[in-house]
């Protein structure tokens, strides 16, 4: 798979500069111990409180860094990617943060992290530092697995202690709420696919057609293979094991993460699913959906639950200086409001003002125009393909279709109101830019023809704002150069005149060879010339056709 970095050997130390120099200056800063010892700290800390550090291998963006500052970590160490960070690295952090009333050491439950921060919490203690350490397990994946592996709740545990630390709590105090809450998560992942590293070679260990549920962070392979299925199905499947494990009764709050690649859309997707499941009951406060704990760009996501009390609630809510961190809102029903209602029929303009029309004559005219442009479908389709993508006939007559299923209903005597219901039945059949284009064109000279315009000068109106909407002139080879001249006819000498001009028109568009509107305008002069719009045949049929319903 293809990826943006430099030098394999640079792309942690890079990243992380690019963190800190995003990040609003005097918030965040690094020890001057690059390459080797990658630690972020807070720029502003005094070491008057108890100092809370985490990290582990990159790899896990916007963890562990994301989260240094004022309300949550006050250091986090990083090693390179999905390896644990050096005892060095550790001790030097803490020596670096760490002042009279000590610090706590949060770290994943994997095997690195824990000897690696084991040890430099030793060394330190031995050097006089007062250091704790919580241990996060949340994973649920492997349930007879007797050290389960710390995965995205762990960011509960950093809210919660980082809260903690601010407000001026003792150390005794922070590292048993950590403890605690730790021991109150369960969280569990689901991918379709894994992850690639920059600069090493990919390989996908899943089928086309196959999902992992519960694997861990680190590309790992997860706990069983399942067939890709609807995600309302995965989502239920995962609901159903986390509540498996939780306590009975109690609220909680609720982490979406996106593991790296999934989509926004496909993720408020997977946040309605969880919330309207039978775990929804459960939740009260919700974090995400956003990317928090990743593992790289896996096409995944976790879900993380964590029990929650006064003190738990009231540290997740509370305001934090990392960006990364999204604050939680209260869980809720969906809301919907009612659409509003056109307070009268669109475009009839006000009582009295529509002109009247004989409506057996204008219903003969649109079964006339209509069934015509019915019966040209094939013959636009294949003269759409010449040009663009062969769909001109059926998308016309479609909208004709949709005309002809609505005539019993169109008030026929009152032509504004008709021209008003043509125009939202077009809008909504004949889809694509052409069926906006009439929608806006019939709605335009409605509202003309109900404020007291005759019928010539409505439609010239409807062209006008057609035209200012879709940008087309005569002369950019589209429907508008047979409209145009049609109606410029039609106010001066009548329908028989408008016919002829709408064909000539049309005629004309086969001469063109640069299209300046529409699909055409991305192709040569060679696939142009002696081709004429479709859409202009369309509007030179139509006033044909009128000229000869009308004798």
């Amino acid at each position: 798979m293809k990826h943006f970095f430099n030098r394999r050997e640079d792309i942690v130390t890079e990243a992380l500069d690019g963190l800190l120099l995003s990040t609003p200056q005097g918030q965040l800063a690094r020890l001057d111990t690059y390459p080797a010892i990658k630690v972020i700290v807070r720029a502003d800390w005094d070491k008057l409180k108890v100092a809370v550090i985490s990290g582990g291998g990159a790899g896990h963006e916007p963890s562990h860094a994301g989260f240094v500052g004022k309300g949550m970590l006050t250091a986090a160490v990083s090693g390179e990617i999905f390896a644990s960070p050096s005892v060095d690295a550790v001790l030097t952090a803490i020596r670096a943060v760490t002042g009279a009333p000590g610090c706590l050491l949060v770290v994943k439950n994997y095997t690195g992290d824990r000897l690696n921060f084991g040890l430099a919490a030793e060394k330190a203690r031995a050097e006089g530092y007062k250091v704790e350490m919580a241990i996060v397990a949340d994973d649920i994946a492997l349930p007879d697995l007797p050290q389960p592996r710390g995965v995205a709740g762990t960011l509960f545990v950093h809210k919660i202690a980082g809260h903690l630390a601010e407000a001026g709590q003792g150390l005794e105090a922070v590292a048993a709420a950590a403890r605690a809450a730790a021991a109150d998560i369960v969280s569990l992942g689901m991918s379709l696919s894994t992850c690639s590293i920059p600069g090493q070679a990919h390989e996908d260990r899943l089928g086309p057609g196959e999902g992992e549920l519960g694997l861990g962070i680190h590309g790992e392979p997860g706990a069983e293979r399942i067939a890709l299925q609807e995600a309302a199905a995965i989502v239920a499947t995962m609901a159903e094991r986390l509540s498996a494990t939780l306590k009975p009764g109690g609220d909680h709050a609720l982490l979406i993460n996106n593991l790296g690649s999934v989509p926004p859309l496909e993720m408020g997707l997977i946040a309605r699913a969880v919330l309207t499941s039978p775990l929804a009951e459960r939740i009260r406060l919700v974090i995400g959906p956003a990317p928090l704990m990743t593992a790289l760009n896996m096409n995944g996501f976790s879900l993380s639950l964590l029990r929650l009390d006064a003190e738990r609630a009231a540290a997740l809510a509370s305001g934090v200086a990392p960006r990364a961190w999204i604050a939680p809102v209260e869980r809720h029903p969906l809301s919907v409001v009612p659409a509003p209602q056109a307070a009268t029929a669109p475009g009839a303009g006000s009582a009295g003002a529509g002109r009247p029309a004989d409506p057996a004559a204008a219903g003969a005219l649109l079964d006339a125009i209509c069934n015509r442009l019915v019966a040209m479908e094939d013959e636009l389709n294949r003269l759409d393909a010449r040009t663009g993508d062969g769909d001109t006939g059926s998308t016309v007559a479609t909208g004709a279709r949709s005309v002809l299923a609505l005539k019993p209903k169109l008030p026929l005597a009152d032509a504004a109101a008709t021209m008003a219901a043509i125009g939202e039945a077009l809008g909504t059949s004949m889809g694509g830019s052409s069926g906006v284009l009439l929608s806006i064109f019939f709605t335009a000279a409605a509202q003309n023809h109900g404020a007291g315009g005759d019928l010539p000068a409505a439609l010239a109106a409807g062209l006008e704002r057609m035209t200012f909407y879709g940008g087309a002139a005569p002369g950019d080879r589209t429907m508008v150069d047979a409209l145009a001249p049609a109606l410029s006819a039609l106010e001066k000498e009548g329908i028989a005149a408008a016919a002829k001009a709408a064909r000539a028109g049309a005629v004309a568009t086969g001469a063109m060879t640069r299209a300046k509107a529409g699909r055409s305008s991305y192709l040569g002069a060679r696939d142009l010339e002696g081709v004429p719009d479709p859409g202009a045949e369309a509007v030179a049929a139509v006033f044909e056709t009128a000229a000869a319903a009308m004798g």
